[in-house]
């Protein structure tokens, strides 16, 4: 039997990794359900990802790459001229509100990196990048502060349910900010 040449299969088992992850959690994820979701041969996951942490970083690597561009595109957070809190609450509600599957998904993915040293690295990506977006418009310091604080409202909205409270996450971002 002649092999099949398919340039995007590595990207389709990334893919499907991360669809794997949004519908049954990391818990969920294995060669074989991502196999079944990329309709490739079970072989064709482990060609491309000999573990399960290899693949973890590839689909968590994707979605800061994701993450990036949606930051970048957010001209409001550079420019001296708009509020960073009002902004930076913006951003968050967007996150929790009509991002939140998304969002949902990536900490899914973030907080593997609890159990899974090789995942850290890249997990450490976001709250580097996060803070490098922050620092263009305050100190580095600061920008960690407004950072961590971004992380745990998302966080908080998303295990407890409750709704976001835009104008109280401004008034949080502007007393950091001072």
């Amino acid at each position: 039997m002649a092999r099949r040449y398919d340039p995007e299969r590595s990207q389709r088992i990334i893919d499907a990794a991360i669809r794997v992850v949004g519908e049954r959690g990391i818990a969920g994820l294995s060669h074989r359900a991502v196999a079944a979701e990329a309709d490739v041969p079970l072989g064709s996951t482990t060609y491309h990802f000999a573990s399960l942490d290899d693949l973890l970083v590839a689909a968590l690597h994707q979605a800061n790459e994701a993450c990036k561009r949606d930051l970048d595109a957010r001209k409001e957070l550079a420019d001296p001229d708009t509020d960073l809190a009002t902004e930076l609450a913006r951003l968050v509600d967007e996150m929790v509100t009509r991002d939140r599957v998304r969002t949902e998904l990536e900490y899914e993915l973030y907080l593997a990196a609890l159990r899974r040293a090789a995942v850290r690295p890249i997990a450490a990506e976001w709250v580097d990048l996060m803070t490098e977006v922050i620092a263009r418009r305050t100190d580095r310091d600061t920008a960690r502060a407004l950072a961590a604080l971004a992380d745990g409202l998302c966080l908080q909205v998303l295990l407890t349910g409750r709704e976001f409270d835009r104008e109280q996450a401004r008034v949080m971002f502007a007393r950091l900010i001072r």
